[in-house]
């Protein structure tokens, strides 16, 4: 079965926006699993601008279920990644100015940078995934690192229509191909919608989508537990 991973960043978005402890992003990870998430997906940025420290602690006492830990290649968070071991760390681009992640890493052009990350979370049970774009490129550096999963970037696929879609479509489709003939477990995410995510998750090579904010904003009107409930029943749909 296709996993689904909820991303609850957004839930502490809107918590920090006024202060106090509500919304919880710690209920909010109860709700998904009640809800047939498959695993939750936290992103650590170094301003602390949705999840604090304090979140990912309460996470990992709180839940059951996998948490997808996503990070910057910095010292900082290979410190705070190597104290709680999550089941997974993904590894993520991360500017300080961006609203939210803008593309995939450039494992490529940063393969000496990243190997010592991988290989330190590696070594500390962690599953690694690297967040990248969906090219051979990408996906060729992902093997020379060892990183057992890859995410792909669909931002581009949720943004661009017709024949632009279509041929993102299938670069998606054929690097998740490539990555399971190399061993390599294909998630994706990114811009997924209610209205966009069946082809995605048609693919029958994918193994996991990550989804979030859209499943925080869909909540304001239908409730968290409902919008995750739609997108579950999409996905299984797709898969067929």
């Amino acid at each position: 079965m296709l996993r689904l991973g909820v991303n609850i960043d957004h839930v502490a978005t809107i918590r920090n926006a006024r202060g106090g402890p509500h919304p919880d992003p710690v209920r909010a990870a109860i709700v998904a699993a009640l809800a047939g998430a498959d695993g939750i997906t936290a992103h650590l940025r170094e301003d602390r601008r949705h999840i604090t420290d304090e979140d990912i602690d309460r996470l990992m006492a709180a839940i059951d279920l996998p948490l997808n830990l996503e990070m910057a290649a910095t010292e900082e968070m290979l410190a705070i990644a190597l104290a709680h071991r999550p089941h997974a760390a993904c590894i993520v681009p991360e500017k300080r100015e961006e609203r939210t992640t803008e593309g995939g890493l450039d494992a490529a052009g940063q393969i000496d940078t990243l190997r010592p990350f991988v290989e330190r979370l590696k070594a500390a049970g962690i599953r690694v995934s690297l967040f990248i774009e969906p090219s051979t490129a990408q996906l060729d550096a992902a093997i020379r690192l060892g990183a057992p999963v890859v995410e792909f970037h669909t931002g581009r696929y949720a943004h661009v229509a017709g024949d632009e879609r279509a041929s993102e479509l299938k670069r998606i489709a054929d690097c998740a191909a490539l990555a399971v003939k190399n061993g390599i477990e294909p998630h994706a995410g990114h811009g997924l919608t209610f209205d966009n995510v069946a082809p995605i998750a048609a693919i029958p090579q994918l193994a996991e989508l990550n989804i979030g904010h859209f499943l925080v904003g869909e909540a304001i009107f239908t409730g968290l537990d409902a919008s995750i409930r739609r997108m579950r029943a999409l996905m299984n749909a797709a898969r067929g």
